[in-house]
């Protein structure tokens, strides 16, 4: 972790994760109620997930805008220390998979994939950022993939899936930039979680090197150390779960 501060491991008292009925969102709010967090605001689409005494479940469509801002409104007394977007699509649900060459673009395809890996991300931002107190920390991160790296890329291919992370890399640090000059104790960050034992991998498994896939239990451990270790001086960059930063 040699890019991340080295503070103490800690948690917030409240934090919220959005997609929590996924792999990794779900481990999420395990590992944050096991660290202490008093209160998880736990949203997926059907508002169910993860059960437990901290958990506050909430609904939300990461297409509908509304829906978001609605969930931010609920918060706005008492805003969450971390917020965490959970979100994201490598296959959609028709089975369409990412494209391995340019000759099959489709901009149907390409627009949805945009609207789950990026467009939704950003709307969480805009609703969630504007209740942050102040003179206190906080931290806002949502799941990237080192695959969004432009200088990184040495395979091509996986076009709409690189571009849409790509661009939410981009997002991230604008709202950094912006945050820092009216709340400069906030992170802004991405988290690579690598390759996690999840729906949204299984398709791609077969193959992998040994102990290349990590369970969705142990990546949420890893990317929380991460996030307890993180100082305003790494905000608007992108992490992967070991700590160290994913090139732009």
């Amino acid at each position: 972790m040699d890019d991340v501060g080295q503070s103490a491991a800690r948690v917030p008292r409240s934090a919220a994760v959005f997609g929590a009925s996924g792999g990794i969102g779900a481990a999420l709010c395990a590992g944050l109620a096991a660290r202490g967090c008093e209160v998880i605001h736990a949203g997926s689409r059907r508002g169910e997930g993860p059960q437990g005494p901290a958990i506050r479940p909430f609904a939300f469509d990461l297409t509908d805008e509304s829906s978001i801002a609605a969930a931010a409104q609920a918060m706005r007394d008492d805003p969450p220390g971390w917020v965490i977007a959970a979100t994201g699509v490598l296959t959609l649900a028709d089975g369409t998979g990412p494209e391995r060459t340019y000759k099959r673009l489709d901009p149907a395809v390409m627009a949805e994939v945009f609207a789950l890996n990026t467009i939704g991300p950003a709307l969480i931002a805009k609703h969630m950022l504007p209740l942050m107190p102040r003179g206190q920390g906080f931290t806002f991160a949502a799941l990237s993939a080192r695959v969004g790296s432009i200088s990184d890329n040495g395979l091509g291919g996986w076009h709409s899936y690189r571009a849409s992370k790509a661009a939410l890399n981009m997002l991230l640090r604008n709202f950094a930039l912006e945050m820092a000059r009216t709340h400069p104790d906030g992170v802004v960050v991405g988290l690579h979680p690598g390759t996690v034992d999840s729906a949204l991998s299984e398709p791609f498994q077969s193959g992998l090197p040994e102990g290349q896939l990590t369970a969705p239990q142990d990546a949420a451990a890893n990317l929380l150390d991460v996030l307890a270790r993180l100082t305003p001086a790494q905000s608007g960059r992108v992490f992967d779960f070991r700590g160290d930063e994913v090139p732009a």
